[in-house]
């Protein structure tokens, strides 16, 4: 009777065992596991101008597919009417959460002296880092189609003096203030200047620092390691963007840029985040081309 007893005992504990085996296996659905894996494997950030033709259609999936590849983080280029990508700036954040995404920076073009504090509150309760201005804002930044060619009008000293304001107005919010680079910025204008020299030189380095574009660095013709080497600490993030022989966007590791070369100067760069960007992808769809970039990353020697 007792051997009998035993016996049944031992018989109930395995069922129980089995049993919440079983459970916990069934709540680990194929698609928990995959976000799962992917969170193990993350890897840098993107830019999700790359994707935002698929933001636009299906900002949720998107996101998914972004963590599945393998990103850790991201930058947003999608706030409209106090929203991102059609999310209110809590939510978005609670779902970047769910999928082990880190929102370290957004690009907010429509930014002024006036709606400041309004959307980089909206910024902070996302949960963004950094805060870019991407453009010369309020008006200031020019694009003529027929020549592809942008430019500014106002002059430096007149966008120093707004970016000086914006980064106080960052700062209270908790905020830091970005000023990210094209080409055009590198060209002296009429009076002689180099733009981005003035803004580096001129720009208050607690309200106001630079996110380099290596692409359009190099397009210039300019050097970044030499920028590095001139301004050290002030590019805290870079975006990783390759060029093609004939001078177009190329998948990172598709080019002709020397990153593993530019990485020598990380530390002068004071970069803290890079962020993947491709403004076109040519004979390729977008989701395929972030994937090609992230294979190429560690191969490279981004960590």
């Amino acid at each position: 009777m007792k051997l009998f007893k035993s016996s049944l005992f031992l018989s109930l504990v395995m069922l129980f065992t089995v049993s919440c085996k079983n459970k916990t296996d069934k709540s680990k659905t194929p698609e928990a596991a995959t976000i799962e894996k992917s969170a193990q494997d993350q890897l840098g950030g993107l830019a999700l101008y790359t994707v935002r033709d698929a933001m636009g259609e299906d900002a949720k999936a998107t996101l998914k597919t972004v963590a599945e590849v393998g990103y850790k983080n991201i930058e947003a280029a999608g706030y409209k009417e106090g929203k991102y990508y059609n999310m209110a700036p809590a939510d978005f954040k609670i779902y970047l959460q769910e999928l082990n995404l880190t929102a370290i920076s957004t690009h907010q073009s429509s930014v002024t002296l006036e709606n400041a504090e309004t959307e980089m509150a909206a910024a902070k309760a996302a949960g963004f880092e950094y805060f870019v201005v991407p453009i010369p804002p309020m008006g200031l930044f020019n694009y003529d189609s027929s020549t592809n060619t942008m430019s500014m009008t106002g002059g430096p000293e007149n966008l120093a003096r707004i970016l000086d304001e914006l980064g106080k107005k960052a700062d209270a919010a908790g905020l830091k203030l970005l000023y990210h680079n094209h080409d055009f910025e590198f060209v002296e204008d009429e009076d002689g200047i180099v733009p981005i020299d003035y803004l580096l030189e001129n720009c208050n380095p607690n309200y106001v620092n630079f996110q380099m574009d290596l692409f359009w660095v190099t397009k210039a013709g300019a050097d970044p390691i030499a920028y590095f080497e001139k301004y050290p600490g002030r590019f805290k993030i870079w975006h990783v963007k390759d060029m093609d022989e004939e001078g177009k966007f190329a998948p990172v590791g598709n080019g002709t840029i020397d990153f593993a070369k530019i990485l020598t100067g990380k530390e002068k760069s004071g970069m803290e985040y890079y962020m993947v960007e491709q403004d076109k992808t040519f004979n390729m769809e977008p989701l395929e081309a972030i994937q090609v970039s992230h294979d190429a990353l560690e191969t490279i020697g981004f960590k």
